[in-house]
């Protein structure tokens, strides 16, 4: 069960789903199912802070950040034992510190009935290019 989440909420928050599409709200950042697949298992992590700068992350956003990170990776591997995990901070429409976190695959995964396959995974993440089939 998803804990009520802290009072700090913030824009990139909502536009993904928050609190419903929340897995795990920590004291300063949210971790959300990413509401478009762009792989199987992606995610969102989203800072609670006020800032809009990841310089600007207060010292302890960064300590727990390391801690997230971890149980996301343990949390992704055990689930769906992907090959290797892409983290992209491009925060060019959404502006609060926010990374997506894509779970990258040498081969088709099946997930609640559907397939999904993703035609490559090579260079910066594509997430045009993967696609969930029924």
């Amino acid at each position: 069960m998803i804990p009520d989440p802290p009072a700090t909420s913030n824009a990139t928050l909502r536009k993904f789903g928050h609190p419903d599409s929340g897995i795990r709200d920590y004291a300063h950042w949210s971790v959300l199912l990413r509401p478009a697949q762009a792989t199987l298992g992606a995610l969102v992590l989203v800072c609670r802070e006020p800032v809009l700068h990841f310089g600007a992350l207060s010292p302890a956003a960064f300590s727990e950040l390391r801690l997230v990170i971890a149980a996301c990776e343990a949390t992704l591997a055990r689930l769906f034992a992907y090959q290797r995990i892409n983290y992209l901070m491009l925060m060019m429409v959404d502006p609060d510190v926010h990374f997506h976190v894509l779970p990258r695959y040498d081969r088709p995964r099946e997930c609640a009935g559907s397939a999904f396959t993703q035609s490559s995974r090579g260079g910066p993440g594509q997430p045009a290019s993967v696609h969930s089939t029924p």
